[in-house]
């Protein structure tokens, strides 16, 4: 627990740079907002384009593609690479030495990989030692992070990305494809699944590809109940080497924004990133050299939401901290400064606060609209209510770092 510079008359703590907070919380509140479900109400309203677009992006697709909920976890990757210039200024300003440096990095590295299995292990009979999380997953590639975000050529940098993307698209391409026959059943997959790809893309088809295979052997070192055989979203642990990759692009993007440059050109720079992680990501794709699948965190996914990090970051850069226009961006802030923080309520109490309401309010107050609309107003309540507790946790100038 931290306590930063003092709130000033705006409300906003001094100091800090409104647009990465604001980017980060609204990232937080999508995270949080699964719990509005709805899915329940494109079920109850099946012909309703409305809900079925709001369905489809709190999801994430099945396998290749992008929805806003896709773009979660790249977003949190991608904000802590653009946080580390600004950290690694902070500590050589109160004189930390390398050495310190670099202990407190692999202290949080160590502190985010537990975190995250604990968290993914609340409510199961023994510990889930699972390393997709994204809080693990970024806690694998911090250090790595840390040593080329301190190293004393930008270019570095650059160099490091291309050799994650290419040498994780080469380590997929050299393991090799399923073969006409295989069995996707014993892995969780439907043989008649529509995203089974050929070519080179095969290389990267679900719970066939290296990082499954990876798992079926590091996974197995752990205690488990039963021997891990698939992930039935196609998650797997390899992923944190191309996170490392989102990673680099927020640190390039960190750099630009304290690196002297007008507001203007940074913009600039961003959009121009954006639109060239975009395009690289699609061209990739429709090639057929690799497909975008978050998953897996394919070097294309890597490139493709990226571009859409750069993007986002602009619109709160430009709008927020550029164009002056603050207020609105109020709550993403509180949301934003405390992300540690709702990571770990949504995943600790969210069913704690709805099983207490219902105890002391009964389902009556939420069902004024009707059964359907029952879990959309019951989720609302929870966030208003995780939002309260970070709202007293900023008013006193309470942080939960790492």
């Amino acid at each position: 627990m931290s306590q930063l510079s003092a709130v000033n008359q705006t409300g906003f703590l001094a100091g800090r740079l409104m647009s990465m907070d604001a980017y980060r919380g609204f990232v937080m509140t999508l995270m949080a907002a699964e719990i509005l479900q709805f899915d329940h109400l494109h079920e109850a309203f099946p012909d309703s384009s409305f809900w079925a677009f709001l369905a489809h992006h709190q999801s994430h697709v099945a396998w290749a593609g992008c929805s806003l909920h896709d773009l979660i976890q790249p977003s949190f990757s991608f904000l802590v690479g653009v946080a580390l210039p600004y950290s690694i200024a902070s500590r050589v300003k109160q004189g930390q030495s390398f050495p310190v440096q670099l202990w407190h990095a692999f202290r949080r590295s160590l502190i985010l990989i537990l975190l995250g299995i604990f968290l993914r292990s609340t409510h199961s009979e023994q510990t889930r030692f699972t390393f997709e999380d994204t809080l693990t997953q970024i806690g694998l590639g911090y250090p790595f992070l840390f040593l080329i975000g301190s190293a004393p050529k930008p270019r570095t940098a650059w160099i490091a990305l291309g050799v994650v993307l290419i040498g994780y698209w080469l380590a997929f391409i050299m393991y090799p494809a399923s073969v006409a026959g295989f069995d996707y059943s014993t892995v969780g997959v439907a043989t008649d699944w529509p995203e089974h790809y050929t070519g080179l893309m095969a290389h990267f088809n679900k719970n066939s590809n290296l990082a499954w295979a990876f798992d079926t052997w590091f996974l197995n070192l752990f205690p488990r109940e039963n021997p891990f055989l698939f992930n039935g979203g196609g998650y797997a642990t390899l992923s944190f080497i191309p996170t490392l990759g989102t990673m680099l692009l927020g640190l390039q993007a960190g750099r630009w924004l304290r690196s002297g440059m007008t507001q203007r050109e940074i913009l600039k720079y961003f959009l121009i990133a954006g639109a060239t992680g975009l395009i690289s990501g699609v061209l990739l794709h429709v090639t057929g050299i690799c497909p975008i699948v978050k998953r897996i965190w394919t070097p294309a996914w890597v490139l493709f939401s990226g571009g859409w990090c750069f993007w986002l970051l602009a619109f709160f850069y430009g709008v927020i901290d550029v164009a002056g226009r603050r207020g609105w961006a109020f709550p993403l802030v509180v949301v934003g400064m405390n992300s540690i923080a709702i990571y770990c309520l949504v995943h600790l109490i969210d069913k704690f606060i709805i099983t207490s309401l219902y105890t002391h309010l009964g389902h009556g107050p939420f069902l004024v609209f009707g059964t359907a609309y029952e879990q959309l107003l019951l989720g609302f309540v929870t966030l208003a209510i995780f939002y309260l507790i970070l709202w007293w946790m900023y008013r006193r100038n309470l942080f939960i770092r790492i």
